[in-house]
């Protein structure tokens, strides 16, 4: 298996993600780093974008097919708040020829039901007077990540958590709309997940990340970006699970969880055209 090998051959951290601070961000992302200056594509998202476990993530693919520097702004676990409130996120963005927004889960947002880590937003920090009135037998102290929190409402009352997932896709759909209100230039919405976003909402459990967004949010949202792009991954890419990909053995059951060097490629691909035509440039030949 090519897992096997990369522990016996890379050891631990083997992939070095060259991890880069732009202006006055807090935010530590993926390298080599880019000038926020000339021409360039910036690209905001989270663990896919980032490329976790990836050699080279479709942002790296995408600038070696347009020979356009691509600057990946992608960031662990991220929701849209994470870069809603980075001023420097936001003015390369405005600066950018075009931004790429990777459609990012619900759950890792501050909504009026509880509050996240303003950059670490799986963490679950604390809930509101309102989620302690609406379950009032849970403990909160007990959660650290927001996805634990929600499987167990999930599970102790599927009528009142259903309350919690529809404030979180209107907080989505609402922070969306603010973020896209001040990236100027243009911007493609992009959808990548191991399935479709007709098949997002699950009939029982959290679901697939990203979590609780649906055909009707994208739908919501499409008139708001230039483009939107859909990228759900393969058969092929998913059945070869995480060959490919460089990580520890510790770090095993956290890289099968993600999607693998072929998606990534798949989304290269699909990218690479739209967003030639929105430069004015064309795909490099092979």
């Amino acid at each position: 298996m090519v897992g096997d090998m990369t522990y016996e051959n890379l050891g631990e951290g083997a992939l070095d993600y060259l991890p880069c601070r732009y202006g006055k961000s807090k935010l530590l992302f993926r390298g080599p780093r880019r000038k926020l200056e000339g021409e360039y594509a910036l690209f905001l998202g989270g663990t896919e974008t980032y490329g976790k476990f990836i050699e080279q993530p479709f942002p790296a693919l995408v600038e070696r097919q347009l020979g356009l520097p691509c600057v990946n702004f992608g960031w662990l676990n991220a929701g849209v708040d994470v870069f809603l409130n980075d001023s420097t996120v936001v003015e390369a963005a405005q600066a950018a020829r075009v931004t790429v927004i990777q459609v990012m889960g619900a759950q890792n947002m501050s909504n009026r039901f509880y509050a996240v880590h303003p950059r670490r937003n799986d963490r679950f920090l604390k809930a509101s007077t309102l989620m302690k009135q609406v379950f009032r037998e849970v403990d909160f102290t007990e959660f650290h990540f927001t996805r634990h929190m929600l499987s167990t409402l999930s599970r102790l009352s599927p009528e009142r958590y259903a309350m919690v997932v529809d404030e979180l896709r209107a907080a989505w759909l609402a922070r969306m709309e603010q973020l896209l209100a001040k990236v100027s230039g243009k911007t493609v919405l992009l959808w990548l997940a191991d399935h479709s976003p007709d098949d997002a909402r699950p009939e029982d459990g959290l679901g697939a990340d990203p979590l609780f967004v649906d055909r009707e949010m994208i739908e919501r949202i499409r008139p708001l970006v230039t483009e939107v792009v859909e990228v759900s991954a393969s058969p092929k890419a998913l059945a070869l699970g995480t060959d490919g990909m460089v990580f520890s053995q510790m770090e095993a059951p956290a890289a099968s969880e993600m999607l693998g060097p072929l998606v990534h490629a798949e989304a290269a691909a699909l990218l690479t055209d739209p967003l030639g035509n929105l430069l004015g440039k064309s795909r490099r030949s092979a």
